[in-house]
């Protein structure tokens, strides 16, 4: 438990933190499984503009510091190839 002033701010700060976190990482998710359906479906219209919407808001994510950015860059690509194999196909 927090027993100083310094660490009672700092326990509130990382609960107010967690929280926009928690609601950014769901959004994330939310925008990544729209994209997912879209391809599961093979509609390349869907997929394109659910593709098209995902990449800011991951990219977005991770310069908060909420993905790392690696790991963004690595799901983006590889949503990116599926995506247009299905533009392709």
């Amino acid at each position: 438990m927090a027993n100083t002033p310094s660490a009672k701010k700092a326990t509130r700060k990382i609960a107010r933190r967690t929280a926009i976190n928690g609601a950014r990482r769901s959004r994330v998710r939310t925008f990544l499984r729209k994209v997912e359906e879209a391809i599961a479906a093979g509609d390349k219209e869907a997929a394109v503009a659910a593709f098209r919407n995902a990449e800011p808001e991951m990219r977005r994510a991770a310069s908060k510091g909420v993905f790392h950015r690696n790991t963004v860059s690595r799901k983006i690509s590889r949503l990116s190839h599926r995506v247009k194999a299905i533009a392709e196909a």
